[in-house]
């Protein structure tokens, strides 16, 4: 077996970044270039650059009217109107026109009165320059235009152009090639099927965009195996083909098919390997000597989550400074923090959110954490980071979250919190279809979960679908017991169908919760509080059947979906759940019960645009309609005001 690489210490990104800056030429790695001005938006000037020609170039009327000689207008009044000839004291002009010779100013149409087509009338005096641009007004030719290392906006183009400059001096844009490896990973362009044991190689594609948006010139290669001959080859060639930066993305790890570092250690010197932040640790970094002299070599974990830490913490700022680029920072807010975020102390953690107003303030709901979720970041419209010296953030903490989106765009989430269900991805779609779109984001943390952040003022609404036995009813015990004397509303979103998934023939025979007992059934739940958990703890106590005699009790997942993956992949023989994601994944179903989903909120929100948005859309025959055809769900209930003691409503 290869030797396995050791991280003998990690860094803050920071120094990481500082000792790439100190380790690269940067004046000899990035040489100016010209190009045309017009094609120069976001390019960084690499010389300052004077004015060719002044704007305007001629005294030039601001106004459409009569141009005259202001001081043969001085006796204009209203009870002494001043009467002017054309060609002799007054020239009709329009605006942009030259002034002609020895006017100067303007008086606008709508002061003049006509008395015919050579003769006209003003009733107050003109200033000198009145409604004039003056030669040179905006700019003035050899004077200091832009100076260097500015970087070019939409309106700096707009000034080149009119000074009469053509072509501009810019820094060349950073060259990175991203090199992704992996005798596991697929090129996407062959748009493969992976096999077990494969994965569709992706995160070329989400530096591509990343670098771009930085204004450097991205490329990548095709999947390079796990050889170190191979991957050294691949570096070797990126450089000869012009690479500033070559990014290797996975391989920088401390597993036996890593070579990222020795390959690097043979181009020339490391200059860090791992940082103190999680996600990202394994980020490497190095610089060529040789033949290829002063050039950055940087090693990318494989985990997207890693990857685009590695990115935006490390590469982002040294590329930015390459090109002489202001660094740049997110926007920052205050937001309270919905539930609390446990983390291990030694290495900064980043933290996906979902975040949205619920009341006067902000709310931030911690996503999933696995470095390789990359729909974490989809989902996200902020980060937080986590000292290292913490273990951790408390729930209702106040958090600084850098955003991902405009703050306006916060002012149109829903933020929810509570159950999951197929059909808040529904809701989702239609959300975004609207003139005037919204974005639903959801924390599928269980109904009590959405329970407890409506009991904190942490969500907007929440999904529950928790079954009283005692009473026969749903939801409304459970507010009574733990959310006493909160005004709530409560409008059933569905009625939906729970049961057993299970493989498709169901090849285990599974026909009811008591086959769950048997040894031969690996069974997969659902998360503590959720109500499809609480609902098959009420079935196992009345069949008899303890949680320890199921096989797979202990191990959860958060949603219906991951719950039908686990069933469709083999990992478990039934779980818990909706008919709808059995449907979605060509499942069976064995018929449990039914159940009422409802979405719960604060009263007071009623009058909330967004919710006033939401009851519509679920009151639409069309919607309910869609509804249905996902499968598993009854909708007589849809969209009504739930009270105590209705239960499935008439005929359950």
């Amino acid at each position: 077996m290869a030797e396995r690489n050791i991280f003998l210490s990690t860094i803050e990104p920071a120094e990481a970044v500082r000792l790439a800056k100190a380790a690269l030429e940067r004046a000899s790695l990035i040489k100016p270039e010209t190009v045309a001005a017009h094609e120069a938006l976001g390019r960084v000037t690499s010389a300052p650059i004077f004015a060719r020609c002044s704007s305007p170039t001629y005294h030039t009327a601001a106004m459409d009217g009569i141009a005259v000689a202001s001081a043969t207008t001085f006796a204009a009044h209203e009870s002494n109107p001043l009467r002017l000839v054309k060609g002799q004291n007054y020239v009709p002009v329009n605006t942009g026109h030259p002034l002609p010779d020895g006017l100067d100013a303007v008086v606008m149409i709508e002061h003049v009165h006509t008395q015919s087509d050579t003769v006209v009338c003003i009733e107050a005096p003109a200033f000198p320059w009145q409604n004039v641009r003056r030669i040179g007004e905006d700019i003035v030719a050899s004077e200091l235009l832009l100076p260097q290392n500015h970087t070019l906006t939409a309106y700096d183009l707009g000034a080149l152009l009119s000074a009469g400059i053509f072509e501009v001096s810019v820094w060349e844009r950073v060259r990175l090639t991203f090199i992704p490896t992996g005798d596991e990973v697929l090129d996407f362009l062959d748009r493969p099927t992976p096999a077990p044991g494969q994965i569709i190689e992706s995160n070329s594609q989400v530096f591509r965009a990343i670098a771009s948006s930085w204004g450097a010139a991205p490329t990548w290669t095709a999947p390079v195996p796990d050889r170190p001959e191979a991957l050294k080859a691949a570096v070797a060639s990126a450089l000869a083909e012009g690479a500033h930066v070559v990014v290797v993305g996975a391989g920088s790890s401390a597993g036996s098919k890593d070579f990222t570092h020795t390959v690097f250690e043979s181009l020339g010197e490391i200059l860090c390997h791992g940082i103190s932040v999680m996600p990202g640790k394994p980020t490497l970094l190095g610089v060529t000597r040789g033949l290829f002299e002063g050039r950055l070599l940087v090693g990318a974990p494989g985990y997207p989550v890693s990857a685009v830490v590695c990115l935006e913490d490390v590469l982002a700022p040294i590329a930015r400074w390459l090109t002489r680029q202001m660094p740049q920072e997110r926007q920052r807010i205050t937001a309270r923090l919905a539930r609390k975020i446990p983390s291990r102390p030694g290495l900064e953690e980043i933290v996906r959110l979902a975040v949205g107003k619920v009341g006067e303030g902000f709310v931030a709901a911690p996503l999933a954490r696995g470095a390789g979720l990359i729909t974490s970041l989809t989902k996200a419209q902020a980060v937080t980071r986590i000292p290292a010296q913490s273990e951790g953030l408390a729930q209702d903490a106040r958090i600084e979250a850098e955003l991902f989106v405009p703050l306006a765009a916060l002012e149109s989430v829903l933020m929810h919190i509570g159950s999951h269900d197929n059909i808040l991805d529904l809701l989702a779609n239609e959300f975004m279809g609207l003139g005037e779109p919204l974005s639903l984001v959801s924390s599928h943390v269980g109904s009590m979960g959405g329970l407890t952040a409506l009991k904190h003022g942490a969500a907007l609404f929440a999904g529950c679908h928790l079954f009283d036995p005692v009473s026969g009813d749903f939801n409304f015990p459970f507010l009574q017991r733990h959310l006493p004397g909160l005004d709530l509303t409560v409008i059933n979103l569905a009625i939906r169908h729970q049961g057993l998934i299970v493989r498709k023939g169901n090849p285990k025979n599974i026909a009811g919760v008591a086959d769950l007992a048997r040894p031969d059934v690996r069974f997969i739940n659902r998360q503590r509080g959720a109500g499809t958990r609480i609902l098959l703890d009420h079935h196992l106590a009345q069949a008899g059947i303890a949680p320890a005699d199921v096989q797979g009790y202990d191990r959860d997942e958060f949603t219906h979906m991951a719950v039908a993956v686990n069933v469709l992949t083999g990992a478990a023989d039934c779980g818990l759940g909706i008919f709808a994601a059995a449907k979605a994944m060509g499942l069976d179903f064995v018929p449990l019960a039914r159940e009422r989903y409802d979405l719960i909120l604060p009263t007071a929100f009623l009058a909330d645009p967004r919710i006033k948005t939401l009851r519509e859309i679920i009151g639409q025959e069309g919607f309910q309609e869609r509804m249905r055809k996902l499968g598993g769900y009854d909708t007589p209930l849809t969209g009504q005001v739930m009270q105590p003691g209705l239960g499935l409503g008439l005929g359950e």
